[in-house]
């Protein structure tokens, strides 16, 4: 894996190179963590010139102590430890660029607060600070299979414990009760932990997207809405179900599920490389709007995930660019009325082409609208 992590580097550094840079400057957690392994919270990453192997993983611990979920750094990376624990690691690591004559120096601005940006400049007197933009996140929109494999492990383990939830008794239960059980199980499976917390929303509270669960107890007839994730390997997945709780589906909720899931299926089959990012939004969102749900429906149909659960690419409607192969995104269209409830179907999946099979669908529990 040392020489994924090297082959990583050596990109960015030959970017960096081109654009006039001799050195970069990365402090984003999972920026870092994509160029340099598993390292500990807070550690930033001195990118060295081309041609030198001076890169350099300035750590506010020791990363080889006792064993992490994250890992240990890749080898053959250069390791320091600050000698306070009150250091600023972005800023020893620029303190170390000009000790070595660094001439230009590319930061992470978007990433690094005010303050932290004023003590770097602070500590490179008469070197040249350029702006690394999103240089990295560009760099992790496509996977390679290694990050895939840890996708699908983290969409098995997700699947295993949605599944096993549905399982059991949930008439009577908490929505705080049920997300605490998911992240539970997510972890009994082999999660590092929830990629983000864990939503559970009944009867009214069902299709909202960012509902944080309550003490609301689970009733006959609710619709339930479910969407969690694992966190595998450092990387995230997300998945998202609607049910209904006891009895036989209304008439209602039969029609909005199935327009859901058709918008859903519209935006999944929209998945393809070379396709603009706002195509696949739009092939899910007219179809809702078509049905006369235009209001409300949320700002984006689905994003990027990798090492951070929302990340590029946007599937949303003002979206620039197209889908590579090997990205993975979500499909997460959903519909809320207020007052009664809704429905939302996300899932996570892999671009790619037709001639190999087309959209990788990593979460596979059913979709079909089951009466629990």
């Amino acid at each position: 894996m040392s020489e994924v992590y090297e082959a990583r580097r050596t990109r960015l550094r030959d970017r960096c190179a081109a654009a006039g840079s001799e050195s970069a400057l990365v402090s984003r957690p999972a920026n870092v963590r994509y160029l340099a392994g598993g390292v500990p919270a807070g550690a930033v990453l001195l990118l060295g010139p081309p041609g030198s192997d001076q890169d350099l993983l300035m750590c506010p611990q020791d990363p080889f102590g006792d064993p992490r979920p994250a890992g240990r750094p890749a080898e053959g990376l250069r390791v320091a430890v600050l000698p306070a624990p009150d250091a600023d690691p972005a800023v020893a690591a620029a303190a170390r660029a000009t000790a070595a004559g660094t001439g230009s120096l590319a930061v992470e601005e978007h990433h690094l607060s005010v303050a932290q940006y004023r003590a770097v400049c602070s500590v490179v007197p008469g070197m040249r600070l350029a702006d690394l933009g999103r240089a990295v996140e560009q760099q992790r929109v496509v996977k390679d299979e290694e990050e895939i494999s840890c996708l699908r492990i983290a969409a098995e383990i997700t699947d295993q414990a949605l599944g096993e939830l549905l399982e059991s008794i949930l008439v009577g239960r908490t929505e705080r009760h049920l997300a605490l059980e998911l992240e539970r199980r997510l972890v009994d499976h082999g999660a590092a932990g929830p990629a983000f917390a864990t939503s559970v929303g009944a009867g009214p509270h069902s299709g909202s997207a960012d509902h944080q669960p309550t003490d609301r107890r689970v009733e006959e007839g609710d619709f339930l809405s479910v969407r969690l994730g694992a966190d595998y390997g450092g990387y995230r997945c997300e998945i998202g179900r609607t049910f209904v709780i006891g009895t036989s589906p209304a008439s209602w909720q039969i029609e909005l599920y199935e327009l859901v899931f058709a918008a859903q299926r519209a935006g999944r089959e929209a998945l393809a490389p070379g396709v603009a990012c706002r195509d696949v939004d739009r092939a899910a969102r007219q179809v809702l709007q078509a049905a006369g749900h235009g209001e409300g429906l949320e700002a984006r149909t689905g994003h990027g995930v990798g090492l951070e659960i929302d990340e590029d690419p946007r599937l949303e409607p003002a979206a620039m660019g197209k889908l590579d192969a090997c990205v993975p995104v979500t499909v997460e269209p959903g519909v809320h009325l207020p007052g009664r409830g809704g429905v939302r179907i996300d899932d996570t999946l892999v671009v790619r082409s037709e001639a190999d099979g087309g959209p990788e669908l990593l979460t596979i529990t059913t979709k079909e609208l089951l009466a629990l």
